[in-house]
Parts: structure tokens; sequence; C-alpha cells
């Protein structure tokens, strides 16, 4: 019963999109459809831009297994899918996590990921419900 108390604190990767965008709270079906490209629009009707690490960054690792509860091969599969039957796109790939910050900072309807986050009015962190 006490590990279900701080089973919200154990996620130390948190979820950041743009300012622009209006939505707090998903829940981890809806997250997952947004990054298994699924859905590509925010409820607002504005695009979603997905940011992701590189397969093999930790984070990344971390992010798939603890957020979407699935694993970094299934989304490989998933975007590669998409990307070569020409139905759709991958995530925009970056190096580092200050990369993804900055884009996710600099691009409207962005989402991304961080390990830990310190609150900026340049970014919000939303808040995932199981």
């Amino acid at each position: 019963m006490l590990l279900g108390c701080f089973s919200s604190i154990a996620h130390a990767v948190e979820v950041i999109t743009h300012p622009s965008v209006s939505k707090s709270t998903l829940t981890t079906s809806q997250l997952r459809r947004i990054y298994t490209m699924r859905q590509i629009q925010w409820p607002d009707g504005h695009r979603i831009t997905v940011f992701v690490l590189a397969r093999q960054h930790a984070l990344h690792i971390r992010f798939s297994k603890e957020r979407l509860q699935m694993f970094p091969y299934q989304l490989d599969r998933i975007w590669n899918k998409l990307t070569y039957s020409g139905l759709g796109v991958a995530p925009i790939m970056l190096n580092t996590p200050e990369e993804l910050i900055d884009a996710v900072r600099n691009t409207p309807g962005a989402i991304g990921y961080v390990e830990t986050f310190k609150d900026e009015e340049a970014l919000h962190v939303v808040k995932i419900k199981d």
C-alpha cells in the first residue's frame, strides 16, 4: 500500500510541452498515441511536433518503459513502418537533453521529455495520469 502512494514520485521522467499547448494533463494512453504518431494534433487543432532522444540514450529508454510502457524497439518499429510506408513521419530525434529542451522551447505545439525539470515560463510540465 505504501508503494502505491509513491508511484507518481518514482517517475523521474517529466513530459514537457511548449507554452502554446493548453493541455496540462494527459493519460498514459494519450501520451502513447502521441509518441506512436497516431495523434498528430492537440485538441485545439494545432499540430503536435514530437521530439525524442536517440534510441540508445538512457533517458529515452527510461521514458519508453516508464511513461509509455513500451520498449524502445517497439517505437522504432512503429516509426519505421510509418516512414517507409509513406503514411507518416517519425519524431525528430536529438542527441542531448539540452537540445531537446531547446527544441521544445522554440517549437509551438512541441512535446518532449526530460529527467528532471525546474519549472520555467518557457515550458510546461504535463501531468501524466495512469
